[in-house]
């Protein structure tokens, strides 16, 4: 079987709208799936989706809410923007998470899909309660906390991203990415790279995003 490369996405982890927009005009054309970030959707709602699905019709759009609660209602708002995809944290009961799945399939139709975001204490018999419920994506985390506090990319994240494939799951991994931090995921089946400051504060973002798919290239398409 062919393997697939792993896809790159760019997250607008920005705190304005103008900074957010600015960001996906520069680089979204060079990566696969575009991230309205957590913090500027606090900041303006799901129209930020809007703004990103006028500008990107043919991009897979995910809105970053993390959401806790009320999953139906966010996912059928964020949706009804042109969301494809939504995140639920992983603390979120599974009621909520099977909510915003069926809200934001019922719109988006196969294309619509719900990821799981990593944060924090988690179990493997949780992550299995998340296929259960028809959710097959979840992104593992190197926070930006955890980052700052300098925690690094180590052989138990390895281990744990690739339990996680071999349960089912296609895996997003983030969290200050690199592209020299990839060669740590070369015998790993990811299905997504998440940059963003990585790419968006680049000296040249949009050589940054085409470094992070030459890398994806030469290390996949062997």
């Amino acid at each position: 079987m062919t393997k697939l490369l792993p896809k790159l996405q760019v997250a607008l982890d920005h705190s304005t709208v103008q900074e957010a927009i600015g960001a996906a005009v520069s680089v979204g054309q060079e990566v696969d799936i575009i991230e309205a970030g957590t913090v500027c959707l606090l900041q303006v709602g799901s129209s930020l989706v809007g703004v990103l699905r006028e500008l990107f019709p043919d991009k897979l759009i995910v809105a970053d809410t993390k959401c806790a609660d009320a999953g139906g209602t966010v996912a059928k708002n964020n949706a009804k923007q042109g969301a494809d995809w939504m995140t639920c944290i992983c603390c979120a009961t599974i009621p909520t998470m099977i909510a915003a799945r069926e809200a934001i399939e019922t719109i988006q139709g196969d294309r619509g899909e719900i990821q799981v975001e990593l944060y924090g204490d988690w179990t493997f018999e949780q992550a299995q309660d998340w296929l259960n419920a028809g959710i097959s994506q979840v992104i593992y985390h190197q926070s930006r906390d955890a980052l700052l506090a300098g925690q690094t990319w180590g052989q138990q994240d390895l281990e744990k991203v690739e339990r996680l494939i071999d349960m089912g799951f296609r895996v997003s991994v983030t969290g200050g990415l690199k592209v020299e931090t990839l060669s740590l995921f070369k015998n790993l089946d990811v299905f997504a790279f998440i940059a963003g400051r990585g790419i968006t504060e680049a000296e040249e973002p949009v050589q940054a995003a085409r470094d992070f798919k030459a890398e994806i290239n030469r290390i996949w398409g062997e």
